[in-house]
């Protein structure tokens, strides 16, 4: 079932006014995306911008109430539940104040606007004058970045220390970098045959005075904030949850519901992983057996985790293997997708600016414009603790089959609003990569068992995250009781889980996206078979499943369960 253009104008012209809304309020996005409309704008993250954002959003979401629901057709109603989940979300989300405590080592500032200049090309002197604005303005966002962490450490909110002192390193690093090796700088480095030489020698100076007058001060700024004020009021590895802020067990509840799109409660995803955990911790004992001959689960996983032989040895090879294993799966796709993307997916290395207190992998989607395919960026930090047998695994998730094929067909869907093409529930999308992970042995993906084993490590990692997530902000845990947690339970090497652990106490809620939305697809997938018989075709429940953007779970359960 594919949904067509929306019919309703009273409902096309408010899905049209909250994505035109969104886009304008977050222009670092549109970049990404390839509307470059706001290239020359930072986001707006004053408390008085953000109680303006709620006010808007809040309108936005009682027009949803008040569109008519009498007579729309199946697709406007499939439209106006995906647009009143993703108001709702959002407004959960700004009712938490999150940047009032977040330092976040992944996704914070200090990573996010060096990443900028690789999404925003320069091809045109309009351009550059945009990215010089963008440039000029970040000691300012730096400020009001470093207003909210006092306002928030004043309120007796603020952050672990852990990610405190992770971002430190990162501020560290970068300020002792001469001029020249920011990347804030490789615009300027990019040859316009087509300018005149005034307007070169104006662009390249206007980017070196934004660096030196405004963006060094700006990450100075921070960096002597993080030190002088959040440092010394950290909260202890002992209460790394948002159970212990104020408020944070209603904001945690919020979270529950923004990632998965469902009224779960802690407890009951709690429960959920550690079951999914038991039954992961059966299969890689049979598969540990097989592989290795090893018949007790935790020298199995003490195998995987230490012998050098199971590890790369340079960064040339971890990325050479990510390559092979989207090279493989390119070649499989067709038997299994009816629909594919016309966008391409390419492997990129994190830079260095990112990768040492990094995750593993991430994918960022293609440029709209077709500027920029979808990009797999991999982790070259350290290939001495980056397991062989987890690449594939990890290949497959990120790239293809994947979030590019999810991400990349729903932005290519036609008929459909915008923010369904670019925008969409946090389970749907990283289920969908998780999911991915076991189909790719259906689909003959996998090297050998040991790669197998890989998938297990995997599936007990996002098992985990359902028990440790949960444990942390509902329950009390320690940061130390998450890693050993892990650490009992999957293959990952400790110095990835530590990362993850903090990634979990940066990003509440997020790490319960996976299980819950693969879960989900898995068994949508069996009541098909079950219903269909012989009728059953792989293509079309896949084509279903991902025709219609990342749904909310209680929509993606209408569509695909009508689907024949």
């Amino acid at each position: 079932m594919v949904t067509s253009e929306t019919g309703s104008e009273p409902l096309r012209s408010l899905a049209g006014e909250y994505w035109e809304a969104r886009l304008q309020d977050e222009p670092t996005f549109a970049t990404v995306l390839g509307d470059r409309r706001y290239d020359d704008r930072l986001p707006n993250i004053t408390p008085e911008a953000r109680g303006r954002m709620k006010d808007r959003y809040e309108a936005f979401l009682q027009r949803c109430v008040g569109v008519p629901k009498e007579g729309l057709s199946a697709a406007d109603s499939l439209t106006l539940t995906a647009l009143a989940v993703d108001i709702r979300s959002l407004l959960d989300y700004l009712a938490c104040d999150l940047d009032e405590w977040t330092v976040d080592p992944l996704q914070g500032p200090q990573v996010e606007l060096l990443n900028m200049e690789s999404v925003q090309p320069i091809r045109t002197v309009e351009e550059g004058v945009a990215l010089i604005k963008r440039w000029t303005a970040i000691e300012r966002f730096f400020d009001d970045h470093v207003a909210n962490l006092r306002h928030g450490a004043a309120e007796g909110r603020v952050a672990v220390r852990a990610g405190v002192e992770k971002v430190i390193d990162e501020l560290e690093g970068v300020l002792a970098k001469p001029d020249r090796e920011w990347a804030f700088m490789r615009p300027a480095s990019v040859p316009h045959a087509d300018w005149s030489d005034t307007e070169v020698a104006g662009f390249r100076s206007g980017v070196t005075e934004a660096l030196r007058d405004h963006i060094r001060p700006g990450y100075a700024k921070y960096l002597s904030c993080l030190r002088s004020d959040i440092l010394p009021k950290a909260r202890p590895q002992g209460k790394p949850g948002v159970m212990h802020l104020p408020g944070g067990r209603e904001d945690y509840a919020r979270l529950i519901h923004v990632r998965t799109s469902l009224e779960l409660t802690p407890e009951e995803l709690h429960q959920t992983g550690l079951k999914e955990v038991t039954r992961i911790n059966a299969e890689t004992v049979a598969l540990g057996e097989k592989v290795f001959g090893l018949k007790d689960r935790k020298q199995t996983l003490n195998k995987l985790r230490t012998d050098p032989d199971l590890y790369f040895s340079s960064r040339d090879e971890v990325a050479a293997k990510a390559e092979s294993a989207l090279a493989k799966a390119k070649g499989a796709i067709p038997k299994w997708f009816g629909r594919l993307p016309k966008a391409d997916c390419e492997v990129v290395r994190m830079g260095e600016h990112e990768e040492k207190h990094s995750t593993i992998a991430y994918y960022r989607q293609p440029a709209a414009d077709g500027s920029r395919p979808g990009q797999y960026y991999i982790n070259t930090f350290a290939p001495e603790t980056r397991p062989r047998y987890e690449a594939e695994a990890l290949a497959y998730h990120e790239s293809i089959p994947g979030h590019h094929l999810q991400i990349a067909i729903a932005q290519e869907l036609e008929g459909v609003p915008e923010f369904r093409k670019n925008s969409g529930v946090t389970a749907f999308i990283e289920g969908w990569g998780l999911y991915s992970e076991r189909l790719s042995d259906e689909m003959g993906l996998y090297s050998s068992d040991l790669d197998r084993l890989g998938v297990l490590s995997y599936d007990s990692w996002r098992a985990c995250r359902l028990v440790v997530d949960t444990g942390m902000h509902a329950m009390g845990w320690t940061r130390e009781q998450a890693i050993d947690y892990m650490l009992d339970n999957s293959a990952l090497a400790k110095n990835n889980i530590v990362n993850e652990v903090d990634r979990y106490i940066t990003w509440p809620g997020q790490a319960l996206a996976y299980k819950t939305g693969q879960l989900d697809m898995l068994r949508l997938r069996q009541e098909a078979k079950t219903r269909l018989g012989g009728r059953f075709d792989i293509r079309k429940f896949h084509d279903a499943l991902l025709c219609n953007g990342a749904l909310p779970l209680e929509a993606m359960r209408h569509v695909v369960s009508g689907y024949s």
